[in-house]
């Protein structure tokens, strides 16, 4: 499983850890993802692996769920 957002593309960011004392060193920053099922336009329901900013603006429809009878 990659590291990357199925809705917006988000990927791991390089950047630096830096020390008190100003010493620099390589880190990721991995996006926050979550595995959501989600209902597409043409009704099939798949799980993704998404990031939480996609699913707070609303991007991610969830399926309804109906209660067994």
């Amino acid at each position: 499983m990659s590291r990357e957002c199925e809705m917006c593309g988000k990927k791991p960011q390089v950047g630096n850890h830096v020390s008190h004392s100003n010493i620099k060193t390589k880190r990721v920053f991995n996006p926050n993802l979550q595995r959501v099922r989600h209902q597409f336009a043409n009704g099939e329901v798949r799980t993704i692996c998404v990031c939480t900013r996609c699913l707070r603006s609303g991007r991610v429809t969830k399926p309804v769920v109906r209660k067994a009878e």
